[in-house]
């Protein structure tokens, strides 16, 4: 009853917290989606829409692999009640922009779509080039959030030098391929998802180190952005954004050498998409006003 009387008449603080919860839910099942390939649940339902040809619900002889499966599956459904929820808010929010709106309706509809996504990779006996393109899609939608996120805050933010708004542009898209490169090395390795399921037949070794030297590359523009980035507003995010970057680094070299725990695996999995938003939102933060806001207030700090 309280949603409902609050999705009648939203305010700033209901909306800021259902977009805070629609980034939380699209990290999350990242988490899952991994621990579903990770625990060699990826076929634990080995079809879709339904779980077997016969029904849509697992039966004894799946296993705790098919019950994975099909939990993960049933998250999809509590993500899209989340994002509902955020779309009949912020549509109703009297403060919200147009951006606003069509960004929330396109990260609702998002999800439905990476739900079949998610269905075409059993259907390929999870092929790992569609499974990269499952994470990437996941890692998209975290973005997205990211950016509702600081939109519905309302927060004018300072302008800051065009160098250092472009060096935050080139790091953010290192960063993506850094990401990028992580799910080809995951494609090479050995958590497929399923004993069975094949591989991109790229050598794994040399792929971990062709990744490493894009953490590297990041890392090093990173340090530069804070050094460039000091006594404005985006020093902090950019801060934030190393410190995420070496720990996730540090995790990744950890696992490499001991062997892909899959504990380890997982987290660095959730590093992925803490990384994403942190440098989601530095990139917004030296664009000067990223968040909504009156047009004359926007004038002022521009000014």
């Amino acid at each position: 009853m309280g949603v409902t009387r609050a999705l009648s008449s939203p305010t700033r603080p209901f909306v800021v917290k259902a977009a805070w919860a629609l980034l939380v839910a699209n990290t999350v099942i990242i988490l899952t989606g991994g621990l579903v390939r990770l625990t060699g649940s990826g076929l634990g339902c080995p079809t879709w829409p339904r779980c077997t040809d016969a029904s849509f619900t697992p039966h004894r002889e799946l296993g705790i692999h098919g019950v994975i499966e099909f939990g993960n599956r049933m998250l999809t459904y509590a993500l899209i009640v989340v994002a509902v929820v955020a779309c009949v808010a912020i549509w109703r929010w009297s403060e919200a922009q147009l951006r606003d709106r069509r960004l929330v309706l396109l990260l609702t509809l998002g999800i439905p779509f990476q739900g079949v996504i998610g269905g075409i990779t059993v259907l390929t006996d999870l092929n790992p080039w569609i499974v990269a393109l499952h994470l990437i899609l996941s890692l998209v939608l975290v973005a997205g959030s990211t950016v509702l996120l600081m939109r519905v805050m309302g927060t004018s933010v300072p302008a800051v030098p065009e160098g250092v708004r472009r060096l935050a542009l080139a790091v953010l898209g290192v960063l993506w391929v850094v990401v990028y490169l992580g799910t080809v090395v995951t494609g090479s390795g050995p958590h497929a998802g399923d004993a069975k399921a094949p591989r991109n037949g790229i050598d794994p070794h040399v792929m971990s180190h062709v990744h490493a030297f894009s953490v590297y590359l990041v890392v090093a523009l990173t340090l530069v952005l804070v050094w460039k980035a000091r006594g404005t507003v985006a020093h902090g995010p950019a801060v934030a954004l190393l410190v995420g970057e070496l720990a996730q680094g540090l995790i990744g070299f950890v696992q490499y050498f001991t062997d892909l725990p899959i504990a380890l695996v997982a987290t660095h999995l959730v590093g992925a998409a803490v990384l994403v938003a942190l440098g989601t939102r530095l990139a917004l933060v030296t664009r000067g006003v990223p968040q909504d806001q009156p047009a004359d207030a926007a004038q002022g700090v521009e000014a």
